[in-house]
Protein backbone atom coordinates (compact mmCIF):
# COMPACT_ATOMS: atom_id res chain seq x y z
CA UNK A 1 0.00 0.00 0.00
CA UNK A 2 1.16 3.52 -0.81
CA UNK A 3 0.06 5.76 2.07
CA UNK A 4 -0.11 9.56 1.98
CA UNK A 5 -0.69 11.68 5.08
CA UNK A 6 -2.93 14.63 4.26
CA UNK A 7 -2.27 17.83 6.26
CA UNK A 8 -5.08 19.44 4.25
CA UNK A 9 -7.61 17.02 5.77
CA UNK A 10 -7.40 17.39 9.57
CA UNK A 11 -10.00 15.40 11.47
CA UNK A 12 -11.20 18.36 13.53
CA UNK A 13 -12.30 20.18 10.37
CA UNK A 14 -15.77 19.07 9.29
CA UNK A 15 -14.87 19.56 5.63
CA UNK A 16 -11.60 17.68 6.11
CA UNK A 17 -13.40 14.67 7.56
CA UNK A 18 -16.20 14.67 4.98
CA UNK A 19 -13.71 15.10 2.12
CA UNK A 20 -11.58 12.18 3.33
CA UNK A 21 -14.67 9.96 3.50
CA UNK A 22 -15.77 11.28 0.11
CA UNK A 23 -12.46 10.15 -1.40
CA UNK A 24 -13.30 6.54 -0.47
CA UNK A 25 -16.76 6.95 -1.99
CA UNK A 26 -15.36 8.22 -5.29
CA UNK A 27 -12.61 5.59 -5.43
CA UNK A 28 -13.38 2.20 -3.90
CA UNK A 29 -9.67 1.30 -4.11
CA UNK A 30 -8.75 3.85 -1.43
CA UNK A 31 -8.47 3.11 2.26
CA UNK A 32 -8.64 5.73 5.01
CA UNK A 33 -7.34 5.99 8.55
CA UNK A 34 -6.16 8.83 10.81
CA UNK A 35 -2.91 9.68 12.56
CA UNK A 36 -2.92 9.45 16.36
CA UNK A 37 -0.61 12.29 17.46
CA UNK A 38 -1.89 15.81 18.04
CA UNK A 39 -4.71 16.71 15.68
CA UNK A 40 -5.48 13.53 13.68
CA UNK A 41 -4.80 13.85 9.95
CA UNK A 42 -6.34 11.74 7.21
CA UNK A 43 -4.09 9.06 5.73
CA UNK A 44 -5.20 7.79 2.31
CA UNK A 45 -3.76 4.51 1.02
CA UNK A 46 -3.91 2.74 -2.33
CA UNK A 47 -2.37 -0.44 -3.78
CA UNK A 48 0.54 0.33 -6.07
CA UNK A 49 -0.38 3.94 -6.80
CA UNK A 50 -0.25 7.38 -5.29
CA UNK A 51 -3.72 8.03 -3.80
CA UNK A 52 -3.94 11.41 -5.56
CA UNK A 53 -3.28 9.76 -8.94
CA UNK A 54 -5.76 6.99 -8.18
CA UNK A 55 -8.41 9.50 -7.15
CA UNK A 56 -7.80 11.62 -10.26
CA UNK A 57 -8.66 8.59 -12.42
CA UNK A 58 -12.09 8.39 -10.77
CA UNK A 59 -12.76 12.12 -10.58
CA UNK A 60 -16.34 12.93 -11.73
CA UNK A 61 -16.54 14.95 -14.94
CA UNK A 62 -19.23 17.48 -15.72
CA UNK A 63 -21.23 14.79 -17.56
CA UNK A 64 -21.41 12.72 -14.35
CA UNK A 65 -22.39 15.67 -12.17
CA UNK A 66 -25.05 16.87 -14.62
CA UNK A 67 -26.60 13.38 -14.61
CA UNK A 68 -26.95 13.08 -10.82
CA UNK A 69 -30.54 12.39 -9.69
CA UNK A 70 -30.30 15.56 -7.57
CA UNK A 71 -30.09 17.71 -10.71
CA UNK A 72 -32.80 20.28 -11.34
CA UNK A 73 -34.03 18.40 -14.42
CA UNK A 74 -33.61 14.63 -14.61
CA UNK A 75 -35.06 11.79 -16.68
CA UNK A 76 -38.31 13.59 -17.51
CA UNK A 77 -39.35 13.86 -13.85
CA UNK A 78 -40.75 17.11 -12.37
CA UNK A 79 -38.18 19.83 -11.85
CA UNK A 80 -36.66 20.15 -8.37
CA UNK A 81 -34.61 22.99 -6.92
CA UNK A 82 -34.49 24.21 -3.30
CA UNK A 83 -38.19 23.93 -2.43
CA UNK A 84 -39.37 20.44 -3.38
CA UNK A 85 -43.00 19.32 -3.29
CA UNK A 86 -43.47 15.87 -1.81
CA UNK A 87 -45.14 14.53 -4.97
CA UNK A 88 -42.24 15.76 -7.11
CA UNK A 89 -39.75 14.18 -4.73
CA UNK A 90 -41.68 10.92 -4.81
CA UNK A 91 -41.59 10.88 -8.62
CA UNK A 92 -37.85 11.57 -8.64
CA UNK A 93 -37.08 8.87 -6.07
CA UNK A 94 -39.11 6.26 -7.93
CA UNK A 95 -37.25 7.03 -11.15
CA UNK A 96 -33.86 7.00 -9.40
CA UNK A 97 -34.35 3.67 -7.63
CA UNK A 98 -31.40 1.49 -8.58
CA UNK A 99 -29.27 4.39 -9.81
CA UNK A 100 -25.77 4.28 -8.22
CA UNK A 101 -26.16 7.95 -7.28
CA UNK A 102 -29.64 7.68 -5.76
CA UNK A 103 -27.99 8.59 -2.46
CA UNK A 104 -27.80 12.21 -3.69
CA UNK A 105 -31.54 12.32 -2.95
CA UNK A 106 -31.66 10.24 0.23
CA UNK A 107 -28.72 12.11 1.80
CA UNK A 108 -30.20 15.54 1.20
CA UNK A 109 -34.00 15.26 1.61
CA UNK A 110 -36.71 13.03 3.04
CA UNK A 111 -40.42 12.64 2.42
CA UNK A 112 -40.75 11.09 5.89
CA UNK A 113 -41.14 14.65 7.13
CA UNK A 114 -43.50 16.91 5.19
CA UNK A 115 -44.07 20.56 6.03
CA UNK A 116 -47.45 22.30 6.16
CA UNK A 117 -46.91 23.60 2.63
CA UNK A 118 -46.43 20.05 1.32
CA UNK A 119 -42.66 20.27 0.83
CA UNK A 120 -40.07 17.74 1.97
CA UNK A 121 -37.53 18.35 4.73
CA UNK A 122 -33.85 19.00 3.99
CA UNK A 123 -30.86 17.50 5.78
CA UNK A 124 -28.62 19.69 7.94
CA UNK A 125 -25.93 19.05 5.32
CA UNK A 126 -28.26 20.53 2.70
CA UNK A 127 -28.58 24.12 3.94
CA UNK A 128 -30.13 26.90 1.92
CA UNK A 129 -27.58 29.06 0.14
CA UNK A 130 -27.40 32.83 -0.16
CA UNK A 131 -28.77 34.75 -3.15
CA UNK A 132 -29.69 32.77 -6.25
CA UNK A 133 -27.51 29.73 -5.39
CA UNK A 134 -29.99 28.15 -3.03
CA UNK A 135 -29.75 24.44 -3.80
CA UNK A 136 -26.92 21.99 -3.36
CA UNK A 137 -26.59 20.61 -6.89
CA UNK A 138 -26.34 24.09 -8.38
CA UNK A 139 -23.53 24.91 -5.94
CA UNK A 140 -21.76 21.65 -6.82
CA UNK A 141 -21.83 22.46 -10.55
CA UNK A 142 -20.44 25.95 -9.95
CA UNK A 143 -17.58 24.46 -7.96
CA UNK A 144 -16.77 21.94 -10.69
CA UNK A 145 -16.61 24.76 -13.24
CA UNK A 146 -14.03 26.58 -11.13
CA UNK A 147 -11.31 23.91 -11.09
CA UNK A 148 -9.43 21.66 -13.49
CA UNK A 149 -8.50 18.49 -11.64
CA UNK A 150 -5.22 16.63 -12.10
CA UNK A 151 -3.11 14.44 -9.80
CA UNK A 152 -0.99 17.50 -9.00
CA UNK A 153 -4.03 19.65 -8.18
CA UNK A 154 -5.46 16.91 -5.97
CA UNK A 155 -2.12 16.48 -4.22
CA UNK A 156 -2.00 20.21 -3.37
CA UNK A 157 -5.49 20.03 -1.88
CA UNK A 158 -4.60 16.95 0.19
CA UNK A 159 -1.52 18.78 1.48
CA UNK A 160 -3.52 21.93 2.27
CA UNK A 161 -1.48 23.97 -0.21
CA UNK A 162 -4.10 24.65 -2.89
CA UNK A 163 -5.29 28.17 -3.59
CA UNK A 164 -8.83 28.96 -2.51
CA UNK A 165 -11.38 30.71 -4.70
CA UNK A 166 -14.01 33.25 -3.76
CA UNK A 167 -17.13 31.08 -3.49
CA UNK A 168 -19.63 30.08 -0.81
CA UNK A 169 -18.99 26.38 -1.45
CA UNK A 170 -21.55 23.89 -0.21
CA UNK A 171 -22.10 25.94 2.94
CA UNK A 172 -20.80 23.58 5.65
CA UNK A 173 -17.37 24.99 6.41
CA UNK A 174 -16.99 27.71 9.02
CA UNK A 175 -13.45 28.52 7.88
CA UNK A 176 -14.67 29.71 4.48
CA UNK A 177 -15.71 32.97 6.13
CA UNK A 178 -13.39 35.92 6.36
CA UNK A 179 -13.76 38.78 8.78
CA UNK A 180 -17.24 40.30 8.83
CA UNK A 181 -15.60 43.60 9.66
CA UNK A 182 -13.84 44.00 6.31
CA UNK A 183 -16.27 42.23 3.98
CA UNK A 184 -13.60 39.86 2.68
CA UNK A 185 -16.20 37.34 1.53
CA UNK A 186 -16.07 33.56 1.56
CA UNK A 187 -13.21 31.43 0.20
CA UNK A 188 -13.08 27.67 -0.45
CA UNK A 189 -11.00 24.99 -2.14
CA UNK A 190 -13.35 23.61 -4.82
CA UNK A 191 -11.60 20.21 -4.85
CA UNK A 192 -12.26 19.75 -1.13
CA UNK A 193 -15.85 20.91 -1.52
CA UNK A 194 -16.53 18.35 -4.28
CA UNK A 195 -15.03 15.57 -2.15
CA UNK A 196 -17.23 16.74 0.73
CA UNK A 197 -20.32 16.31 -1.44
CA UNK A 198 -19.47 12.67 -2.09
CA UNK A 199 -18.89 12.13 1.63
CA UNK A 200 -22.63 12.64 2.08
CA UNK A 201 -23.21 9.22 0.49
CA UNK A 202 -22.84 7.63 3.95
CA UNK A 203 -25.15 10.10 5.70
CA UNK A 204 -28.80 9.46 4.76
CA UNK A 205 -31.58 11.60 6.21
CA UNK A 206 -34.76 10.11 7.66
CA UNK A 207 -37.91 11.19 9.45
CA UNK A 208 -40.64 9.77 11.66
CA UNK A 209 -43.22 9.69 8.88
CA UNK A 210 -44.79 12.91 10.11
CA UNK A 211 -46.96 15.13 7.93
CA UNK A 212 -47.45 18.61 9.34
CA UNK A 213 -50.56 19.00 7.17
CA UNK A 214 -52.23 16.32 9.28
CA UNK A 215 -50.68 17.09 12.66
CA UNK A 216 -50.84 19.93 15.15
CA UNK A 217 -47.12 19.66 15.78
CA UNK A 218 -44.95 21.60 13.35
CA UNK A 219 -41.64 20.38 14.82
CA UNK A 220 -39.51 18.62 12.24
CA UNK A 221 -38.67 14.97 12.85
CA UNK A 222 -36.05 14.88 10.08
CA UNK A 223 -32.65 13.67 11.28
CA UNK A 224 -29.49 12.85 9.33
CA UNK A 225 -27.14 10.03 10.21
CA UNK A 226 -24.58 11.15 12.77
CA UNK A 227 -26.70 14.06 14.00
CA UNK A 228 -28.20 14.07 17.49
CA UNK A 229 -30.82 16.28 19.08
CA UNK A 230 -30.12 17.66 22.51
CA UNK A 231 -32.59 18.94 25.09
CA UNK A 232 -31.32 22.48 24.52
CA UNK A 233 -29.53 24.13 21.64
CA UNK A 234 -28.96 23.11 18.03
CA UNK A 235 -28.62 19.49 16.85
CA UNK A 236 -25.00 18.37 16.61
CA UNK A 237 -23.14 16.14 14.18
CA UNK A 238 -20.57 13.80 15.74
CA UNK A 239 -17.74 12.13 13.86
CA UNK A 240 -14.76 9.88 14.70
CA UNK A 241 -11.14 9.29 13.72
CA UNK A 242 -9.99 5.67 13.54
CA UNK A 243 -6.81 3.60 13.22
CA UNK A 244 -7.79 0.62 10.98
CA UNK A 245 -7.51 1.08 7.19
CA UNK A 246 -11.12 1.27 6.05
CA UNK A 247 -12.82 1.62 2.69
CA UNK A 248 -16.29 2.99 2.09
CA UNK A 249 -18.10 -0.10 3.41
CA UNK A 250 -15.87 -0.33 6.46
CA UNK A 251 -16.52 3.30 7.34
CA UNK A 252 -20.24 2.69 6.86
CA UNK A 253 -20.07 -0.19 9.37
CA UNK A 254 -17.96 1.81 11.83
CA UNK A 255 -20.50 4.64 11.90
CA UNK A 256 -23.08 2.08 13.04
CA UNK A 257 -20.83 0.62 15.74
CA UNK A 258 -19.28 3.78 17.18
CA UNK A 259 -21.02 5.16 20.28
CA UNK A 260 -19.90 8.76 20.80
CA UNK A 261 -21.18 9.01 24.38
CA UNK A 262 -19.48 5.76 25.53
CA UNK A 263 -15.82 6.65 25.27
CA UNK A 264 -14.70 3.46 27.01
CA UNK A 265 -15.93 1.50 23.99
CA UNK A 266 -14.06 3.55 21.38
CA UNK A 267 -10.87 1.50 21.44
CA UNK A 268 -12.77 -1.73 20.71
CA UNK A 269 -13.78 -0.33 17.28
CA UNK A 270 -10.48 1.40 16.59
CA UNK A 271 -11.61 4.97 17.31
CA UNK A 272 -9.11 7.28 19.02
CA UNK A 273 -10.71 10.73 18.64
CA UNK A 274 -14.09 12.33 18.02
CA UNK A 275 -15.68 15.73 17.54
CA UNK A 276 -19.04 17.43 17.37
CA UNK A 277 -20.23 20.45 15.46
CA UNK A 278 -20.43 23.97 16.82
CA UNK A 279 -22.93 25.97 14.81
CA UNK A 280 -22.31 29.45 13.41
CA UNK A 281 -24.30 32.08 15.29
CA UNK A 282 -26.19 34.39 12.98
CA UNK A 283 -25.72 38.11 13.47
CA UNK A 284 -29.31 38.91 12.52
CA UNK A 285 -32.58 37.08 11.93
CA UNK A 286 -32.31 37.70 8.19
CA UNK A 287 -28.74 36.33 8.03
CA UNK A 288 -28.77 33.18 5.85
CA UNK A 289 -25.15 32.25 6.57
CA UNK A 290 -24.58 28.66 7.71
CA UNK A 291 -21.43 26.95 8.89
CA UNK A 292 -20.06 24.44 11.35
CA UNK A 293 -16.98 24.53 13.55
CA UNK A 294 -15.93 21.71 15.87
CA UNK A 295 -15.34 20.82 19.51
CA UNK A 296 -13.45 17.72 20.57
CA UNK A 297 -15.42 15.08 22.43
Amino acid sequence: MTAVTCPGLPGDWINGWLAAVGATVLDSRLRLHWTTGGTPLAVLSAHGANPASSLAERWPGRDVLDALPLAKNWMGTPEIARVVAVDDFDARVRAARGDPYSWTLSSTMTDLDVAKDGTVAHAPFDPAGPGPVKWLHHRLIRLSEAVRVSPGRLDRSLKGEAQRIKNNGLGFDLTRMGSQADGSGKWVDPVIEILVFFGLALLPVRGAGTDARLSRSARSSAIQRGWVREAKGHPRFRWPAWSPLLGRDGIDALLDLWQPTKKKTWRSVGVHAGWQTVQFKRTARADTTRGFGSARL
